[in-house]
């Protein structure tokens, strides 16, 4: 049974960092597209960085220069990097992977696989 569980999420102060972690199991991400999502209280979820199985990349203005996605296929998970952190990227963090490789569109309805979320609050 895929599955996908994430970590790392928490509060933090404006302007400091958290990693968020995914870990993909029952399946290997080696050939899988894979994204972050987020979604706030009232709001749409919305897909702030995918990346294809050959690396192509699809960011958000809004989190742009400030977080960064990587893999690592050894330990079979990926990581959300988040650097400068704002009170507006608050919202549950959900990771999500597609054996469909080549999907570059970050959006939910081209994923198949998904985390069960995890809370990012950043207030002072």
């Amino acid at each position: 049974q895929p599955q996908l569980v994430e970590s790392g999420g928490g509060q933090v102060q404006p302007g400091g960092s958290l990693r968020l972690s995914c870990v993909a199991s029952g399946f290997s991400l080696e050939n899988y597209a894979i994204g972050w999502f987020r979604q706030a209280p009232g709001k749409e979820r919305e897909g702030i960085l995918c990346v294809t199985n050959r690396g192509n990349t699809n960011a958000a203005d809004s989190v742009k220069d400030r977080f960064t996605i990587s893999r690592d296929n050894a330990k079979n998970t990926f990581y959300l990097q988040m650097n400068n952190l704002k009170p507006e990227d608050s919202a549950n963090y959900y990771c999500a992977a597609d054996p469909r490789g080549a999907t570059i569109r970050c959006r939910p309805p081209f994923y198949d696989y998904w985390g069960q979320g995890t809370q990012v609050t950043v207030s002072s």
